[in-house]
């Protein structure tokens, strides 16, 4: 088996080499194999600097030529990803790598389609806003009651989803707003989403948080698109082609 990490970055200069570092760290677990796809979305902070600087096997790097959007970032990782399953691992410090192993774990126990890491599991809300914390509860409820899951945190960032199943998706989001996408269309394709209690760490808006209330409302209209099926077509300008690789 072979997982394809996603690391998604902007102007994440002070956590994106310690990122890549623990998950090189982690020990999958026997019969897993890893590549690493970093696509940088247009960072102007140094960011693009020191990646460009890593020269290792495992990791292949992506340059967006300009921002395209956290989600455009996922796609362009999962259009060049080749392992079994890809899993989004964010580029700051509130999602731990550490983590990745209880995916690959439940994954050769389920061949799930898809397994999410929920913050709210177990009973567990770390969050540093209250709005923050009620909109994923909001979220969460309205697309079980939309699509027919049972998450109990459909914002998070962790998902780990089977190559064959993410393909089969026709994604068109570029924003924050994939993180509604992947689940309706899971949902909507006929796959379950099993989840996984995983440890959070939120950071405040002062320390480099970019997800604000906005975000959570475009989320919503996803959602309502998705039931709808008002999903527009794939067309090959929304493509994730505004990049190149870079290995030095």
């Amino acid at each position: 088996m072979k997982l394809s990490v996603i690391i998604c970055c902007y102007n994440e200069r002070a956590s994106i080499l310690d990122v890549i570092q623990k998950t090189q760290a982690v020990q999958l677990g026997p019969g897993w194999e890893r590549e690493i796809l970093v696509v940088d979305n247009f960072s102007t902070d140094g960011t693009r600097e020191l990646l460009q600087a890593i020269d290792d096997p495992e990791i292949r790097i992506f340059y967006h030529e300009r921002n395209m959007g956290k989600g455009m970032s996922i796609r362009t990782g999962i259009a060049n990803m080749t392992g079994d399953y890809m899993l989004i691992q964010d580029a700051d410090t509130e999602y731990d790598p550490f983590e990745h192993p209880r995916f690959c774990q439940r994954a050769v126990e389920t061949r799930a389609a898809a397994i999410f890491g929920s913050r709210v599991l177990n009973g567990q809300a770390n969050y540093e806003y209250a709005h923050a914390y009620w909109g994923v509860r909001f979220l969460s409820s309205l697309n079980n009651l939309l699509f027919g899951g049972h998450l109990t945190d459909v914002l998070t960032a962790t998902k780990m989803i089977r190559a064959d199943v993410v393909h089969s998706l026709n994604l068109t989001c570029t924003s924050f707003d994939l993180d509604t996408e992947l689940p309706d269309k899971i949902l909507l394709s006929g796959h379950e989403i099993l989840e996984i209690p995983i440890s959070y760490s939120p950071r405040t808006y002062a320390e480099g948080k970019k997800i604000t209330v906005r975000d959570g409302f475009h989320s919503l209209l996803i959602m309502l698109r998705d039931r709808l099926g008002l999903s527009p077509v794939l067309k090959p300008a929304d493509s994730p082609v505004e990049l190149h690789e870079g290995q030095s």
